[in-house]
């Protein structure tokens, strides 16, 4: 078999032949492959403006090389004498290949090759690889993710979730914008920093292209937020007609953060009264769900329960709550609250009272986790995960477009363009 048939077979190039293939050396003296392109014949070039068919203006004296998926881990080239078209409307204009477009030196599939392995790979990883720079690959991948944001469908969203991750040391976040519809799952936008304007700007750009009677603002249905204000105030203008859900993940991060404060004050006042130091190697005992326990943390919690301590009732008191997810009437479930409220502000431990507080002020938002039928941002900070595996498996980004446009390629479930090879 020919290299020719290879080409012909992972390649459609209308209107165009691979003439021949032959060897040559680099500089370096590394073996690579050339493939002659050439029109067939009476063939007229494409305007790359108007995509019109045009008469031949002339051909380049010197080809152009376009690097192609190396075969046999040998370098791979197109070489191609460039024509000019005249066309009516544009003017004398060069003409548009389908192997590549604007000023680029590589093909589309070697674009699309790379891009794909860099999902997998750092794109330092993927330029050692495939003998090609982390440049290259970081164009192509831009590349691809700037064609599927333009080709994208965004119809039929109507459940998200709005979060914020750390970006790097100090208060440095972007805030990050997932569908959660079912089947759909995949992060839509994202945009620097935490605040209220960001939010805005994102749910700007969703509506964009869209008419002001069909919003695809106004078709969500469920919003899964934490009990940030700035973020709770945007979403109430920008989605007047969904649901918004304070989940169980961000209530129990809250409670739990509220045990360990209690926990601290406890130690303190051990130590103060130089009492015995029971609570010594005891924080994860208190946080972790009692299913967790190892064999050893779960002895010597039956131990601490026996003392009368503020962190071992704020203990009990979390491990009541949870009887609140299991109610499936939003009315039952609002009297149990209640009630918990009522007996946690009575036992006078600061950081619970704390925590009632938040509670009852966001206690509409609460219930609503029961009409959506338990919708969970388990999966949004499934997804936060896979953004801090992303961030480490590139050793960090020097800037946010490269964090940007490295995130959404991983976790945007962007369409891309159909080639055979």
């Amino acid at each position: 078999m020919q290299v020719q048939t290879i080409l012909n077979f992972v390649t459609d190039y209308k209107s165009f032949v691979f003439r021949n293939v032959y060897f040559e050396t680099h500089e370096d003296e590394s073996p690579c492959l050339i493939a002659e392109i050439v029109p067939r014949k009476n063939s007229q070039g494409i305007c790359p403006e108007c995509k019109r068919r045009c008469p031949t203006y002339d051909t380049g004296q010197s080809p152009r090389f376009f690097e192609f998926v190396s075969l046999w881990n040998i370098a791979f080239f197109f070489a191609y004498q460039m024509r000019r078209v005249t066309c009516p409307e544009h003017g004398v204009v060069t003409e548009e290949v389908p192997w590549c477009d604007g000023k680029h030196t590589q093909t589309v599939e070697m674009r699309q090759f790379l891009a794909n392995w860099a999902r997998r790979l750092s794109w330092s990883e993927t330029a050692a690889c495939f003998g090609t720079s982390p440049g290259k690959v970081f164009r192509s991948v831009k590349w691809i993710v700037e064609w599927g944001l333009k080709h994208r469908d965004l119809s039929g969203i109507t459940k998200i979730g709005v979060d914020e991750i750390q970006r790097s040391k100090g208060h440095n976040y972007m805030t990050l914008f997932y569908q959660l519809d079912e089947g759909n799952k995949r992060l839509l936008e994202i945009e620097s920093k935490r605040e209220e304007k960001s939010l805005e700007q994102i749910f700007d750009r969703l509506d964009e292209g869209s008419t002001d009677e069909k919003k695809r603002s106004l078709s969500i249905e469920f919003v899964c937020s934490d009990m940030w204000k700035p973020y709770l105030n945007v979403i109430e203008r920008c989605c007047p007609n969904a649901l918004n859900i304070l989940d169980r993940f961000h209530v129990k991060s809250h409670l739990t953060k509220a045990v360990g404060e209690v926990r601290k004050l406890d130690v303190a006042k051990l130590q103060e009264e130089k009492r015995e130091t029971i609570l010594t190697k005891s924080k994860s005992i208190f946080l972790k769900n009692p299913e967790n326990l190892t064999e050893k943390q779960a002895v010597k919690l039956s131990e601490l329960v026996q003392y009368n301590l503020r962190v071992v009732r704020a203990y009990l008191m979390k491990e009541d709550f949870e009887r609140f997810w299991e109610y499936k009437s939003p009315y039952w479930a609002g009297r149990f609250l209640d009630e918990w409220c009522v007996r946690t502000m009575r036992s006078k431990i600061e950081p619970m009272k704390k925590f009632v507080g938040t509670l009852r002020q966001h206690r509409t938002l609460l219930l609503n986790w029961f009409q959506s039928k338990g919708l969970s941002s388990g999966i949004v900070e499934g997804f936060n995960n896979k953004v801090k595996l992303t961030v480490r498996k590139g050793y960090g980004y020097g800037s946010d477009e490269s964090l940007k446009i490295t995130l959404v390629h991983a976790l945007g479930r962007l369409p891309e363009p159909k080639y055979t090879h």
